[in-house]
């Protein structure tokens, strides 16, 4: 079978970045001819060499588009344009693919999936990673009604056009199927993490970062992630601050780059030690930092459609046994609660994040005992390999 894979933006997991596609296209390449429409704009930031840019059998046709997390709406909006022309040009040049993998985000990449599938009359399937477009709406980011408007309704058209449709979260499915979509067309793949990769952060290896950075005796809460707009950095650093204040124990560490970081500097500058401001790693060094941490955050605007988004943090985080406090009142809310593996927290609210966190630092036994539920639970519905081995046999379902 050859599946064409339609995705903007590749990474490897030498790479500042979650690598979940990495991870899956291995595992089809395993069995299947794969073709990759991707651009090279993580190419440049890969921190270390110890991983191939493509998995092993995958072919790879890369399109010279910038892109950055910094960009402005109208600099994003124009490589978004450029990458969907490029990739139906060249999706009608390749081999006829049996089925083409379509990845949102952006929507405009699984548009350019779904014009590719009409014209060479195969079936598609579309990959839903965030709320396209509700996301950038609610971010204010697409100004006019008209232009809203339309983006809406080729939403609804790449649903109605798609073989199949796997949301990464329940939330995600939810809005899918409330939409109108028929509930057997559309499965739930959750983001999931690499539990390989966790296992580097051994007991030895988590003692010679905490000795590195100097933090022995320290009571760590991390923040790993993008310090972007969406992910609401101001309240963290209010929190980060209000801890630092009152408890000389503990240090919050944030790790990432993104549009806050000089808010998150001028905090680790006036805090020095009890706020610390690291910068991205490559995707296989990030479990360490997360074994070493005590407790970590994973945080969000609260906005209802970032209720629904599948973090690779939280999973990261659990996979090592870390417990999270999670301020979004969505799935995420609902899984640390019945699982007995984190806290919530309201989204936006300094002092109560910094009140409960500081509350957790002097309950270790419970931090433990929920640090052991979430990673038992990493284990047993976490794995990517296995959600690997899903998506598989949905591409290979929809070819037939």
């Amino acid at each position: 079978m050859h599946v064409a894979v339609f995705s903007q933006y590749h990474t490897n997991p030498d790479c500042p970045a979650t690598s979940r596609h990495y991870t899956l296209l291995a595992h089809l390449a395993k069995t299947h001819r794969v073709t990759l429409l991707t651009t090279p704009a993580w190419k440049g930031q890969r921190l270390t060499r110890e991983f191939p840019w493509v998995p092993e059998g995958v072919e790879i046709r890369e399109a010279a588009i910038p892109y950055e997390n910094k960009m402005g709406p109208a600099r994003r909006a124009l490589a978004f344009a450029q990458y969907a022309a490029w990739a139906v040009r060249e999706g009608l040049r390749i081999d006829k693919p049996d089925v083409i993998w379509g990845i949102s985000t952006p929507l405009t990449a699984a548009w350019a999936a779904a014009q590719v599938a009409r014209w060479r009359r195969v079936p598609w399937v579309f990959e839903v990673q965030d709320l396209w477009p509700a996301f950038p709406i609610a971010m204010g980011a697409v100004p006019t009604a008209l232009a809203r408007q339309q983006l809406y309704r080729m939403e609804k058209r790449l649903y109605q056009s798609a073989r199949h449709i796997l949301p990464l979260s329940p939330d995600m499915t939810r809005y899918v199927t409330d939409l109108g979509i028929p509930a057997d067309k559309v499965m739930t793949v959750l983001n999931g993490t690499d539990l390989d990769l966790a296992a580097r952060a051994t007991p030895e290896a988590v003692e010679k970062l905490r000795q590195a950075q100097s933090l022995a005796g320290k009571r760590v809460i991390l923040y790993a992630g993008t310090f972007g707009r969406a992910n609401d950095i101001p309240t963290l650093v209010a929190a980060a601050e209000a801890v630092a204040a009152e408890n000389s124990d503990a240090v919050w560490v944030f790790l990432g780059h993104g549009f806050f970081e000089p808010l998150v500097a001028t905090a680790a500058a006036r805090w020095p030690g009890r706020i610390r401001l690291v910068g991205g790693l490559a995707r296989h060094e990030v479990f360490a930092w997360f074994a070493l941490a005590d407790v970590s955050v994973v945080s969000f605007l609260g906005l209802p459609v970032l209720d629904a988004n599948s973090p690779a943090k939280l999973y990261d985080s659990l996979a090592v046994g870390t417990p999270v406090v999670v301020t979004n009142a969505g799935w995420t809310k609902a899984l640390v609660e019945k699982h007995a593996c984190g806290w919530y927290v309201s989204a936006g609210d300094a002092r109560a994040l910094a009140a409960r966190l500081s509350e957790l630092l002097r309950s270790p036994e419970q931090l433990d005992a929920a640090g052991r539920n979430g990673r038992t639970l990493a284990s047993q519905e976490f794995d990517r390999r296995q959600l690997a081995a899903q998506v598989q046999q949905i591409l290979e379902a929809a070819a037939q």
